[in-house]
């Protein structure tokens, strides 16, 4: 008999999987594989670094086998993840991912361009929302709760650490996942310069009924 899923904190042997979720998950929500010539720059930005340079946040979903199926990871302070990306993180990965040229002309030269800017991180309008976090979940276990349970896992952790708000972005026409933090308390937080991304932040406080 399978034991159900549950929550955990992140291995180090569970690299491999968040790299797979990552990848069937980045464009918008869907699988990045058929839009990019290498989509393994997407766990490159978004979710190995964090289990690198801020273990203590990243938790996985265990599908009850020991198979990490969906994870939440972020940081406590996105001014200074940003500087540990650029020193201790883009040394280790800007040669597979090297920088444009020019202005980015396709879908992976747009994602190497915010690879090789971290600061692009840290905006004064999200100053009050300082921890910041990434979630995704492999679309068969989408919609059966779990995600929110991510979410509360990650919002407990940074109310113990004292953090008193986070923020994350996401792409615009990601519609289901709009309406998922809809229904988490998360609110629009106005970013004139956002482009394509609606940022959304919460308090880690009131965390019943979540």
């Amino acid at each position: 008999m399978t034991s159900p899923a549950f929550i955990r904190p992140y291995r180090a042997e569970d690299a491999p999987a968040l790299d797979d979720i990552c990848i069937r998950t980045g464009h918008n929500g869907q699988d990045s594989r058929p839009f990019y010539a290498d989509p393994g720059i997407f766990p490159v930005i978004f979710a190995a670094p964090y289990a690198r340079l801020e273990p203590d946040l990243a938790f996985v979903l265990d599908d009850g086998r020991g198979r990490a199926v969906g994870y939440v990871l972020g940081t406590a302070d996105t001014a200074r993840f940003a500087e540990s990306f650029r020193t201790a993180w883009l040394p280790r990965v800007a040669e597979r991912y090297p920088a444009p040229s020019g202005p980015p002309r396709t879908r992976d030269e747009v994602m190497a361009h915010l690879l090789h800017h971290p600061e692009r991180m840290v905006l004064p309008e999200l100053s009050a929302y300082p921890a910041h976090l990434h979630i995704d979940l492999l679309p068969e276990w989408q919609g059966r709760g779990h995600g929110r349970r991510l979410v509360r896992t990650f919002l407990q952790a940074l109310q113990d650490k004292g953090v008193r708000a986070v923020h994350l972005g996401m792409a615009s026409a990601n519609t289901p996942a709009r309406a998922f933090y809809d229904r988490l308390g998360f609110h629009v937080i106005d970013v004139p310069e956002g482009g394509p991304v609606t940022y959304l932040g919460r308090s880690t406080t009131h965390l019943d009924g979540l």
